[in-house]
């Protein structure tokens, strides 16, 4: 499953990115903020990552930009259907590529393919030291719950108070398919 957007290319992960997934996360800085990503990261966790079976429900996407100059990786996102039932939205961004608005433009592809395959309620967290990615929910339209639980960073190997979000794609996104994109 492919999306497009007006600078970025999601689409699934192939073995031949494994060298360039690997170079775009090697960061502690990413890592430390991301749920399932050990830290330190080798390449054979990228070779890992692509080999992981695609579900058509749960679509996993490398982000490409595709404008000046060659495509190059900026960061990774999905879709992911929990163990609960709940639908989560994840993401991250090279910290070459912070600040540009690739976040906000993936999620909101992200979440216009969510709605076009049925999911009706989505899911998002970010740990409570990272209030960027918290940012780039709000104005992908989430709302926060009002809960923060312990959620574990493998990164980190321990638990850290993650900041709980939801998005209806009923009724929240209904006139946000419309509206252009906001860096």
């Amino acid at each position: 499953m492919f999306a497009r957007t007006p600078r970025l290319l999601l689409r699934p992960g192939w073995p031949e990115d494994a060298d360039a997934l690997y170079h775009a996360i090697n960061d502690e800085a990413i890592v430390r903020n991301l749920a399932s990503a050990p830290w330190p990261y080798n390449r054979n966790d990228a070779e890992n990552f692509l080999s992981l079976p695609q579900d058509p429900k749960s679509p996993r996407w490398l982000i490409y930009r595709r404008t000046a100059g060659d495509p190059s990786l900026v960061g990774t996102c999905g879709i992911d259907v929990m163990p609960d039932g709940n639908v989560e939205l994840g993401y991250w961004i090279s910290r070459d590529h912070w600040g540009l608005g690739y976040a906000t433009e993936a999620g909101r592809a992200a979440l216009e393919t969510a709605k076009a395959l049925g999911h009706r309620e989505i899911v998002a967290s970010h740990f409570i030291d990272n209030p960027a990615s918290g940012n780039v929910l709000i104005k992908l339209g989430f709302r926060r719950t009002g809960r923060n639980s312990p959620r574990f960073s493998k990164g980190r190997n321990k638990a850290v108070t993650a900041v709980e979000f939801e998005l209806s794609l009923e009724s929240d996104m209904k006139s946000d398919l419309a509206r252009p994109l906001a860096a």
